[in-house]
């Protein structure tokens, strides 16, 4: 427990002092005043309904809300308006879909993100599960692009595509019946066709589709390290008590790695299989009730695969620096491995638990990671006996691509 706590402390300053970064950007109030800002850049998944600020590099941090701001912008990267809407968010989950074609629209007042700007502008709004596209030309209000899955009956679903209706009648110029009922509901496709109406009209347009569009990586890690761990065994009983104490040994894994293509990659998902060993012998002395001594080894060979699955948070402190959070459940398979207690040989079939690690990026290619581990039970069918085995890892990184 106190090893937990020691990496609980060190989490903690390592978030603590993780840089937060503040971009350039602006804001404008109700009252239309533009303030020239720096706003923290969440890189949001979900589009906000607040955000953090500071007027200057020193000064403190101060935060807005969609009440006040009309619109707000991080320079060259993302740009949101503030919009009363009709906005339908019906459900694409089979057991939560609507019967009904029609969307089911409710006012609500919200912050687009655009991802055109122009003439005719391409917006979009998610929250959670829900996924909207809007759209709005010549100062127009926003408006929802309609696509709405229904149920027709148990086995069978439909789908409303009005979206491609409304795109027909207000965007008129040299764009192709044919083409529009080809084009999908998502931004590929109508980054596309919003993209030539625009062109088509003269108007210049400011394209936010890449920086919403981030991509998501795979990566593969080469994972050697050292395990520090200590094992104790004992019976119900009271007949065995085995301390096989601290021991040192090396562990070799190969880590694949899945970054999340939002809040600017900052997360992560792992899985990491790992073989690992822990082997010991201990001579037991015994004194009988004549005073007789006896003495008797016992004796533990361990070896393992263990799979760590995960998630994992970065700290950005700068373009080439990070350091990184995380937490796994860890599932343990045995490999012909063996206790030896006088006579006995019971079974080892060990039990699975937690990890927790921090550590330190460079370059996105060498990493650094000091890893605990929470007590395994070694004998989990047994109810004789009884193990805590305990690890902390320290462990070193390759990223291959």
């Amino acid at each position: 427990m106190k090893k937990i706590g020691l990496l609980t402390a060190l989490l903690a300053v390592s978030t603590y002092h993780a840089q937060i970064k503040f971009e350039k950007g602006y804001f404008i109030n109700n009252s239309g005043e533009k303030n020239e800002v720096l706003i923290r850049n969440l890189d949001w998944k979900n589009n906000p309904v607040n955000f953090e600020y500071k007027t200057d590099e020193t000064s403190k941090v101060k935060t807005e809300s969609i009440n006040n701001v009309k619109e707000f912008s991080i320079d060259g990267d993302q740009k949101f308006i503030r919009a009363t809407v009709m906005l339908d968010r019906s459900s694409a989950n089979l057991d939560e879909m609507s019967d009904n074609k029609e969307p089911d629209f409710e006012k609500e007042t919200v912050f687009l993100k655009y991802i055109i700007e122009g003439k005719a502008a391409l917006l979009y709004y998610e929250d959670g599960n829900i996924a909207r596209f809007f759209y709005n030309s010549e100062k127009s209000n926003p408006e929802q692009l309609i696509y709405k899955a229904y149920r027709i009956n148990t086995g069978s679903i439909g789908y409303n595509e009005d979206y491609k209706k409304q795109i027909t009648e207000h965007l008129k110029c040299d764009i192709k019946t044919e083409q529009i009922q080809n084009i999908d509901y998502n931004i590929k496709d109508l980054t596309k066709v919003f993209t030539q109406y625009n062109e088509c009209s003269g108007s210049p347009i400011i394209e936010y589709k890449k920086n919403h569009e981030q991509k998501s990586y795979f990566h593969i890690n080469i994972r050697p390290g050292v395990n520090f761990s200590n094992l104790e065994i004992n019976s119900t009983n009271g007949n065995v008590k085995s301390d096989f104490g601290k021991n040192t040994s090396l562990r070799i894994g190969v880590e694949f790695e899945y970054v999340l293509p939002f809040n600017k990659n900052k997360w992560s998902l792992f899985v990491e299989p790992t073989y690992s060993y822990y082997k010991s012998n201990l001579e037991n002395v015994q004194n009988d009730v004549s005073y007789y001594q006896s003495s008797y080894n016992t004796s533990i060979d361990y070896k393992f695969i263990e799979i760590p699955i995960g998630i994992r948070h970065y700290f950005f402190l700068n373009d080439k620096s990070k350091i990184f959070v995380n937490a796994a459940y860890t599932l343990s398979f045995d490999i012909n491995s063996s206790f030896k207690y006088r006579t006995v040989e019971p079974e080892i079939i060990s039990g699975n638990n937690l990890v927790f690690g921090a550590g330190y990026k460079y370059n996105d290619k060498f990493s650094a990671e000091f890893r605990v581990g929470t007590s395994r039970n070694l004998f989990r069918n047994n109810f004789y006996l009884e193990s805590n085995y305990n690890t902390v890892s320290f462990i070193l990184g390759y990223t291959l691509f």
